[in-house]
């Protein structure tokens, strides 16, 4: 398709939201705060029919997720926090800003590291190995993230630089109305005459964490990825599009050797997820549930391993048992 064909069909330009805020009298309604609402329910539906197709009980996905989201959410923060320090701590800083988690400000690898610390302490207390776990959730992590940026658009950031395509985002702006003053995450575009026109970063990220979730699901059910192998493909993927998404960012940003510092941990991150998909074991663990008597099923679920590799599972070591081993 021509530029010129691809301009009449696309619209001239992206509008941003008027707002990212509404009140229902005193109680406000954040857009931001309701995408990553959305977003982990999302994760949570799908990585439930996941880990139940690998054999884990239902609801398991979510007594993990007790730990594993306020673990993540803090993580995502602190993260934020450290590489924007100066925003709260710098010379005209706010340190209480550090604390309005609904203004924005999530740093994924934050959210991942400890999140991933949480996931660790409700799998142990579930019985579920966490590479498993890791892998039923990949995908709906991904998806998550592809909703929660949804989040950055109602909140007028993590754009690009100026733009002349299509598909340019338009920037308003926005005012505390009862005051007159700049508020951009709260205030609201008193008109839509945009104040520059922009590359909507946000979007390429979301478009792209779709076809992550894509990749993932593809790539597991092709080569029945285990032991983290799924996990590690969505992280190699993310930080591949990351790594080029984030040089098209003009937003201020804490900077190691005048690049920013996003940039270089999507590319140490990345080798290190290629690198896993490398070297970890391969097939798939599967979860063997005994029957209520205290017997493994004589129909057992195994793991896809290599011709030469014997049959392995998550459960218990009385899953090796034979069914002819049962007492009459």
């Amino acid at each position: 398709m021509t530029p010129t064909l691809l301009a009449a069909v696309l619209p001239a330009t992206i509008p941003s939201p008027d707002r990212g805020v509404w009140y229902i009298g005193p109680i406000p309604l954040r857009a931001y705060a309701l995408c990553i609402i959305a977003g982990i329910g999302l994760a949570l539906w799908w990585g439930e029919r996941r880990l139940v197709a690998r054999g884990g009980e239902p609801g398991t996905v979510l007594d993990v997720a007790v730990w594993a989201v306020p673990f993540g959410l803090v993580g995502g923060r602190l993260y934020h926090i450290a590489t924007d320090w100066p925003k709260y701590f710098g010379p005209g800083g706010n340190p209480l800003g550090a604390l309005e988690i609904w203004n924005g400000g999530l740093g994924i690898w934050g959210a991942i590291a400890l999140g991933g610390v949480g996931a660790w302490i409700g799998c142990r207390r579930r019985g579920v190995p966490l590479p498993l776990f890791a892998d039923a959730v990949a995908p709906g992590i991904v998806a998550a993230q592809a909703v929660g940026r949804l989040g950055n658009w109602f909140n007028q950031e993590l754009y690009g630089g100026p733009t002349t395509l299509p598909w340019g985002l338009e920037i308003y702006q926005r005012v505390d109305p009862s005051t007159g003053t700049p508020d951009p995450i709260g205030g609201v575009a008193l008109n839509h005459t945009p104040i520059e026109v922009v590359h909507p970063t946000f979007l390429y990220e979301l478009i792209w964490n779709l076809l992550v979730a894509l990749v993932v699901v593809l790539a597991d059910r092709r080569f029945r990825l285990g032991h983290g192998r799924a996990f590690a493909v969505y992280v190699a993927g993310y930080t591949l599009g990351r790594f080029f998404i984030e040089l098209m960012r003009t937003d201020p940003a804490t900077t190691v050797f005048g690049v920013r510092i996003n940039v270089l941990v999507s590319a140490i991150v990345f080798l290190g997820a290629v690198a896993y998909v490398a070297l970890a074991k391969r097939g798939r663990e599967e979860i063997v549930r005994p029957d209520p008597d205290g017997y493994p099923p004589q129909d057992a679920p195994v793991s896809a391993g290599e011709p030469d590799e014997e049959p392995e599972s998550a459960g218990s070591d009385s899953a090796a048992r034979s069914a002819g081993e049962r007492s009459p």
